[in-house]
């Protein structure tokens, strides 16, 4: 039986993600999705779409989705449904998880391969994270599992961006780039998210692209339609959260601790000496790694190698060949809380022939 995708939904509060949700539901797009709903014990808050007073965990809905809300072990649900569609009780081509507002999402993808049994059944597409733009820059100032679900995220959708000034859905723009360069960002309106963007994204995908743009941190593209000085992010900007869309003459100095980094070189990596220095660096900061994600030019071997990993989980796997004529290099990102910026790109420089 071929793998079934599963995408997990994030996002603080309010963000709306039920309103998205909904709309994926009920789009006439001929997909059959399962969505888990993880609310850990919290009252039911989707009644429109779950039907709350039933003490029947799957619900099927009349256009062939089905819901469910878990009030326990997401490994057993997940379970649970791929053993339903194996012996045809229940008809759903892939899986949608909701996390609750305040979660980090973390521990929800490292299910995905922690689990041999959910690991046969799934394959982990991507996290999408809701971010809504009224109150997103408070929430990302007080709140650590608003700003791991931005570092986590393979898609960031901007909802209520309409509610604030260009401005200000600039600023908010350049932290969450900061933030995690390798997410894309897509302002929504009332949940009118297109299929394409939501589903079949492979961000976990070993072999996906490495989609981030490893220069956000010398130029800011931002900058050329503004008469004001050009910035340069490059090591002596200290703020990777300068709100650079705010024109009333002041920085927002917020120093956020989720932050990312890129790696860059055009020297082989040493394996063995990579692997030391990765397992040490895993073993220390693996809780506060969120992503990491990088193509690695390796010594003896033709090929590039895709690398990856979440908290304390890593893998690698072979790319295609380096092209004739390509100019072989490395390009890791890391997103995390903390991490020690120095010490890594060290390390990393120390593992290179």
């Amino acid at each position: 039986m071929a793998l079934i995708p599963a995408t997990i939904l994030t996002g603080f509060l309010g963000a709306g993600k039920t309103t998205v949700l909904k709309r994926i539901l009920t789009e006439a797009h001929g997909q059959k999705i399962a969505v888990i709903e993880n609310e850990f014990g919290e009252e039911n808050i989707d009644s429109d779409i779950l039907v709350s007073d039933t003490t029947e965990q799957i619900i099927q809905m009349s256009n062939g989705c089905i819901c469910c809300t878990i009030r326990e072990d997401l490994r057993a649900t997940l379970q649970d449904l791929a053993e339903k569609k194996r012996k045809g009780e229940l008809d759903f081509d892939r899986v949608v998880i909701e996390t609750t507002g305040l979660a980090d999402p973390g521990p929800v993808a490292q299910t995905f391969f922690m689990d041999d049994e959910v690991a046969e059944s799934y394959l982990l597409d991507a996290v999408l994270t809701l971010v809504d733009a009224k109150h997103a820059p408070e929430q990302l100032n007080e709140r650590q599992e608003a700003r791991r679900q931005v570092g986590f995220a393979d898609q960031i959708f901007i909802s209520k961006s309409e509610l604030v000034s260009p401005q200000d859905l600039d600023a908010l723009q350049h932290r969450l780039k900061h933030m995690n360069p390798r997410a894309p960002q897509q302002t929504v309106h009332f949940g009118e998210v297109a299929i394409k963007d939501f589903f079949d994204l492979r961000g976990f995908n070993l072999n996906a692209k490495l989609d981030i743009d490893p220069d956000f941190l010398n130029a800011d593209p931002h900058d050329h339609d503004h008469d004001h000085a050009h910035h340069d992010h490059g090591e002596a900007c200290n703020h990777p959260s300068h709100a650079h869309g705010d024109h009333s003459g002041h920085h927002h100095h917020v120093d956020d601790d989720v932050k990312s980094f890129v790696f860059k070189s055009e020297r082989a990596f040493d394996p063995a000496k990579l692997e030391d220095f990765l397992g040490a660096i895993v073993n220390i900061y693996g809780p506060r790694m969120l992503r990491y994600k990088g193509v690695l030019y390796m010594k003896d071997t033709e090929r590039k190698v895709i690398f990856q990993g979440v908290h304390q989980l890593m893998g690698s796997d072979l790319g295609p060949a380096w092209a004739p004529g390509e100019t072989r290099n490395s390009k890791l990102v890391f997103i995390g809380i903390d991490l020690p910026k120095d010490i890594l790109l060290q390390g990393m420089e120390q593992a290179l022939v």
